[in-house]
């Protein structure tokens, strides 16, 4: 049976499925086995008023031929999976179970009678993705005539841009954003290698090989993702960079774009941004009751500086987009000044810096100081000018908020004074710096004992017969034995004893024991803590430690 292209028998069943009436009710009652794994509460109420089973796809394996049953246009434009087939019957997983056009479409093109049954929406997406995603590809290949054992690719700029247009590009397109999205990737890289193209997704921090693609698709994507994007689709021999926003069900994501020419051809990141994950609070970062606490009390101060620190992709600007959120409540006037502008945040002024004009962080920043600001969100201190201007905000009434790249949160004392900020002023308007790293987390359905290692354990301190936990890999965390990430911190709060400390000469080592004699947890010790109670490996602590 032919799997992704239209024969005769699927355009009829297209041409008809808008005047089909049901003419035969589906199947409710389940005659073949229902996995009644843990399921949405939403899934399941909708199941209970239709009187339908549901059903979980998380670890199911569906058999190639029951896929082929259902053409993958079909399947994921209607939001239709075939799970499994008995005789006549065919059980197909719908997470909209009302829709009968798209059921009665798919009894006329199987000839076979359909049992619904009830899954959840995004477990259906995702399973819809990873069981047709090979079929598109190959579904584009047929439809726009590609060879696959074409190598070269020497397209004109009006045949990219027809390309680019055509229905079975923009599929493909949609399902590799959409493919992210569903496996909670930050990151899509698209990477062209001498014989094929490389679709890699950054998940929790890792780079997870997904599939390639032929060659010959490559113009097309890229020049689909520029359409995208809002780039120069004619321009392949210079870097690009675009925005676009997605909705995905009720979150809106921000796309980056990112597209660069190599020798092997245009290659492609695509940084995602999800602002429901992004828009939350500081009691969601994983605060300690004590650390939360104090953080608190900084935050209500009305003016002073706050600084995140860490390295890139350690979680800084969720960190500040959620002290963002917590301060809004306050009914005060917040100006932020980006590059980019990552999240949209309504109620804040937002400004995007532009080097390429002279709107750099130091020149926006002193027009935002004559804007009535309460509250300035700069997004990095990057030199000397940008940190004075910022200091001198900070002690003139403003709460100023910022990030630096350095390892420790002591550290970020003497990078200020390297950068050649008066000591005095950073005593008179420093309040607190936030170190942070991100660790995966274990995954707890398949938590087993961790090997161990002797040499980690020496380097981190590890008393003898300590036990540590690890994930050993299941079908809820794609065998990869963690899920998610979350925030390791250390915490320095500028106390009055401290304070005296910060002198043009001020010793990193000292300043450190200071804020430790003051409350601070290193960093080191709270990843270590954090094995310890089995919610990470000892081997995740060890690669985040900072001594």
């Amino acid at each position: 049976m032919e799997v992704c292209g239209w024969n005769e028998r699927h355009e009829l069943a297209a041409a008809m499925s808008s005047i089909i009436k049901p003419v035969v009710k589906p199947v409710v009652k389940p005659v073949l086995p229902v996995a009644l794994l843990p399921i949405s509460e939403t899934a399941r109420a909708l199941a209970r008023k239709l009187g339908l089973p549901v059903v979980s796809l998380s670890g199911l394996h569906i058999p190639r031929d029951v896929l082929d049953e259902i053409p993958a246009e079909v399947a994921l434009e209607s939001n239709c999976l075939p799970i499994a087939r008995s005789g006549n019957l065919l059980r197909v997983a719908m997470s909209n179970p009302a829709d009968v056009e798209s059921v009665q479409l798919i009894q006329f093109i199987t000839g076979k009678r359909v049992q619904v049954e009830v899954a959840d929406v995004d477990d259906l997406k995702r399973t819809l993705f990873a069981s047709y995603s090979e079929s598109v590809a190959e579904a584009t290949f047929l439809q726009l005539g590609a060879d696959r054992g074409q190598a070269k690719v020497d397209a004109s700029e009006e045949r990219i841009q027809s390309l680019a247009e055509q229905r079975p590009v923009v599929r493909l397109v949609g399902q590799i954003i959409l493919g992210a999205l569903r496996r909670r990737a930050s990151d899509i890289h698209i990477r062209p290698g001498e014989n094929d193209v490389e679709l890699i997704y950054r998940i929790d921090g890792h780079l997870v090989p997904v599939r390639r693609f032929s060659r010959a698709l490559l113009p097309a994507m890229v020049g689909r993702l520029k359409i995208i994007g809002g780039m120069d689709i004619t321009e392949r021999r210079r870097p690009q960079d675009g925005q676009a926003r997605i909705r995905d069900g009720e979150a809106m994501v921000d796309m980056r774009l990112s597209i660069i020419p190599t020798i092997e051809g245009e290659s492609v990141v695509i940084r995602l941004l999800n602002t429901g994950i992004v828009m939350q609070s500081i009691a969601d970062l994983g605060l300690s009751v004590i650390d939360l606490a104090r953080f608190s009390e900084v935050l209500d101060r009305s003016n002073g500086m706050i600084l995140v620190t860490g390295p890139t992709g350690s979680g800084k600007s969720t960190t500040l987009y959620a002290v963002l959120n917590t301060i809004i409540k306050r009914n005060v006037n917040i100006i932020t000044v980006e590059e980019p502008v990552e999240y949209h945040i309504p109620g804040i002024e937002q400004v995007p810096i532009r080097a390429d004009i002279g709107m750099t962080f130091a020149a926006a920043l002193r027009n935002i100081l004559r804007h009535d600001p309460d509250v300035i969100m700069v997004g990095e201190i990057r030199d000397q000018e940008t940190a004075k201007i910022a200091v001198q905000g900070a002690l003139t009434g403003h709460l100023l908020l910022s990030t630096l790249h350095t390892n420790s949160a002591a550290a970020s004392i003497t990078r200020l004074i390297e950068m050649g900020v008066d000591d005095y002023l950073i005593r008179a308007t420093l309040l607190a710096v936030i170190a942070q790293r991100l660790v995966r987390k274990n995954c707890m359905s398949c938590l087993g004992p961790e090997p161990e290692d002797e040499a980690i354990r020496r380097i981190m301190g590890v008393a003898a017969g300590a036990s540590f936990r690890m994930g050993t890999g299941c079908e809820v965390c794609k065998q990869t034995g963690v899920a998610g990430r979350r925030m390791v911190y250390e915490l320095l709060v500028v106390t009055p004893e401290l304070r005296s400390r910060i002198t043009a000469g001020a010793d990193g080592a000292a300043l450190e024991a200071g804020a430790i004699a003051a409350g601070m947890l290193p960093l080191t010790q709270h990843a270590l803590s954090l094995a310890e109670a089995g919610l990470i490996s000892l081997s995740e602590a060890y690669r985040t430690r900072l001594s």
